[in-house]
């Protein structure tokens, strides 16, 4: 991961769901399920689409579930990028805004692309916090394995409602078919 120069830097805010994950695993709690075949072929697909757009984070903060953790595997072998720099934050699972505005507060200044891979609701609530915007109710904010790139407006240590503005949102099924 590069890092950058300066907190007065544009900052960038990706926020990426976790790819679609099995219910009948066998597994005891929900923190332990896996991901399914879909989830498995989306997760490398959509780091492969972030590579092709060269969109390769300063840095990674994610939750320790196991669909997050086999998702960001997936995803950081396509964009070249170790685990070891990955922070896993045990807060963002089955976290509310309030708790994820918390973990990106504590983003390194050096930091201008940060990468915050989790979990619904907690993902959707915070781009409309942090967006201000009422999205549309015909189509589901944050599907599994989809990416929202939001410019913030201030620093990580100041981050407030409010403070992004949306610049897309990446799902899956509209990736291009050969990646």
């Amino acid at each position: 991961m590069k890092t950058a120069s300066s907190e007065s830097d544009e900052l960038e805010l990706w926020l990426l769901r976790h790819a679609k994950s099995a219910w009948n695993e066998g597994v005891a709690s929900d923190f332990e399920r896996p991901l399914n075949d879909r989830g498995k072929r989306d997760a490398p697909r959509m780091g492969r689409w972030m590579a092709s757009q060269h969109l390769v984070p300063d840095y990674i903060v994610a939750s320790p579930a196991k669909r997050v953790r086999q998702t960001v595997k997936r995803v950081c072998r396509a964009l070249n990028v170790d685990l070891d720099q990955v922070r896993w934050d045990e807060r963002i699972y089955e976290a509310d805004v309030r708790d994820l505005l918390a973990v990106l507060r504590e983003c390194p200044a050096s930091a201008t692309r940060v990468l915050l891979v989790g979990h619904d609701p907690g993902l959707s609530e915070l781009l409309k916090t942090l967006g201000e915007f009422e999205p549309s109710r015909e189509v589901k904010l944050m599907p599994t394995a989809a990416l929202a790139r939001l410019r913030i407006n201030g620093s990580w240590r100041d981050l407030e409602p409010g403070k992004g503005r949306l610049m897309d949102i990446t799902r899956p099924r509209g990736l291009p078919s050969d990646l």
